[in-house]
């Protein structure tokens, strides 16, 4: 009897035990807020609530509402107005002050001595072979100088000047034909290759020549075919950015010939009026580098002839130039000469020596190292800036 009570005992330890176990979970959970009691209060109350907001970032954990960045637009670049290419040369008589010295004060000087014996007319000649017009050049114009004011009898100042002027403009060639070819023919742009020495200004000069031809109206592509100097292309698309004119370049060290004909087909392609081809400094005396300028003007020659080879020659570098100017007329068939740094120069005759030498025609000259300052050249307006002569100063 009492085995059965202690079993029953046992029993009923094991439920109370069993009921406390499931009681008391449910006395520790909190009570959770009573669910809508249809899915139609449900979509009410998301309705009325609205859609759901993100915070920023710096709100959610600092509490602080941070207003989003205003984004400010970048101005559109402003193109630059070249200034017109005629009548630059006339507006830019001044900063030919180094040669006038040599042709203006010195020449004259000499001229307006009360005798003129053979001493006089030895120094004229040392005045104009100072200058670099060059030896049989000067030859030449002295002794029509001689011969007219021998004939003429002219003293006054004004006669002699006279005179002078017109056997410099004569010694010019005022009809050789000076105008550059930018007009496209056939659908096809024209091209200007543009070559020289190392140091002469080369990349400047070509930037400049874009903004002379935009002055004039023609649009115009840049090739960078100069990929040897890390900083040309970039000088050259500098150039091209202020007029609006699109630059074709390559990697560094590309093939120059590829690059070249890349531009000239890209200029195809969308129309523009003038390609210029920039191309790397070549010294005159260096075989290799003079072989790949042909094979720069063989190549593009493939899209068609090209209208301007223009040499860039600095007139500080005097006769030497005349060198320069003989080779890369080998090579290339040179039609034209950019001649710079003549506002840095009393050797304004280099001018006609070139022409003298070569019968190339100097097309274009650099006076000054702003943005504007090449200038189509002139013969007569050249030596009336030489000389300061009154029909300069009326017309500016």
């Amino acid at each position: 009897m009492k085995e059965y009570l202690l079993i029953a005992l046992a029993l009923l330890g094991v439920l109370i035990l069993g009921a406390i176990g499931l009681v008391v979970p449910r006395l520790r959970r909190r009570p959770e807020p009573p669910l809508p009691e249809t899915e139609v209060e449900t979509r009410a109350e998301e309705d009325r609530a609205g859609p759901p907001v993100e915070a920023p970032e710096a709100e959610l954990s600092t509490g602080v509402l941070v207003e989003p960045p205003t984004v400010v637009e970048a101005p559109a670049p402003v193109l630059e107005v070249p200034e017109p290419a005629a009548g630059r040369l006339v507006r830019l008589r001044s900063r030919l002050s180094r040669s006038q010295n040599v042709f203006g004060k010195s020449l004259l000087g000499l001229l307006s001595r009360d005798h003129l014996d053979e001493d006089a007319w030895e120094d004229i000649e040392d005045s104009l072979i100072t200058a670099d017009v060059g030896i049989d050049a000067t030859r030449e114009i002295v002794d029509r100088l001689r011969e007219r004011t021998r004939v003429l009898g002219t003293r006054s100042a004004t006669e002699l000047r006279a005179l002078l002027a017109a056997e410099l403009v004569n010694a010019l060639d005022p009809t050789l034909d000076r105008s550059l070819k930018t007009a496209p023919k056939d659908g096809v742009p024209a091209v200007l290759l543009v070559v020289g020495v190392n140091g002469a200004g080369k990349t400047t000069t070509c930037g400049k020549i874009a903004r002379v031809l935009v002055a004039d109206g023609r649009t115009v592509l840049l090739g960078a075919a100069d990929t040897f100097r890390a900083a040309a292309a970039d000088q050259l698309e500098t150039w091209g950015g202020r007029v609006g004119a699109e630059i074709v370049r390559g990697p560094e060290a590309a093939d120059p010939a590829s690059v070249a004909f890349d531009a000239v087909k890209r200029g195809i392609d969308t129309g523009v009026d003038t390609v210029l081809i920039d191309t790397a400094g070549r010294l005159q005396n260096k075989v290799g580098l003079m072989d790949e300028l042909g094979k720069v003007k063989r190549v593009v020659e493939k899209h068609g002839p090209i209208d301007e080879t223009l040499l860039v020659l600095d007139a500080t570098t005097g006769q030497n130039g005349l060198e320069q100017a003989r080779v890369f007329t080998e090579v290339v068939n040179v039609s034209g000469v950019a001649l710079t740094k003549l506002d840095g120069t009393a050797k304004g005759g280099i001018v006609i020596a070139v022409q003298r030498k070569l019968g190339i025609p100097v097309k274009l000259v650099g006076l000054g190292e702003g943005k504007d300052d090449l200038a189509p050249f002139d013969p007569a307006q050249f030596v009336d800036a030489l000389l300061g002569t009154e029909p300069l100063a009326r017309d500016a």
